[in-house]
């Protein structure tokens, strides 16, 4: 479990988790989820498992399978992917990316097929922008969902990506297997 204290504006996590502390400025411009959005997951992940329309609506999505530290409850979040450099990045400022460590694997279905994946979480500020920013630059949706700016040439906002991760947001690389 961690504990955030605020000192400053800046938020001090810290706790028994395996992730390093980390002081993030305390801002309210984090993402939101909508007010259908656990009726939409429900739809997405049928049509994730559906042959032939799991390879359309799967170019940009894919399910991640994870299981609560302390709760051991199950959830299937269908989440937005970039590929890059032969992984998946996957970013979320979301409670459920906080379950995900490194090297314990996950289970994810990619392109309508259950398959484990390995992991490596960003947390630091430095990763999570760069990841941020790949994600951002190849799917502008997942940009606007984040708050995160597009300029004329496609190049995402640095401001906003720094904003994103002080907000808590945090990035993961994931290899299928």
């Amino acid at each position: 479990m961690t504990d955030a204290k605020v000192t400053n504006g800046t938020a001090v996590m810290s706790g028994t988790s395996d992730v390093q502390s980390e002081q993030r400025p305390v801002v309210g411009d984090r993402a939101q989820t909508l007010a259908l959005q656990g009726l939409v997951n429900r739809i997405v992940r049928g049509l994730l498992r559906t042959p032939l329309l799991c390879r359309v609506v799967g170019k940009r999505l894919i399910t991640v399978y994870v299981v609560g530290r302390t709760s051991g409850r199950r959830y299937s979040v269908p989440v937005a992917y970039t590929r890059h450099d032969g992984i998946l990045l996957v970013g979320t400022p979301f409670g459920w990316g906080r379950n995900l460590r490194t090297g314990q694997p996950v289970t994810i279905r990619l392109q309508g097929k259950r398959r484990t994946a390995d992991v490596e979480v960003l947390t630091d500020e430095g990763g999570v922008v760069a990841a941020y920013a790949v994600m951002a630059r190849d799917n502008h949706q997942f940009a606007k969902f984040n708050h995160i700016s597009i300029d004329a040439a496609g190049n995402p906002g640095s401001s906003d990506l720094h904003r994103a991760w002080a907000a808590g947001a945090r990035a993961m690389r994931l290899t299928p297997r």
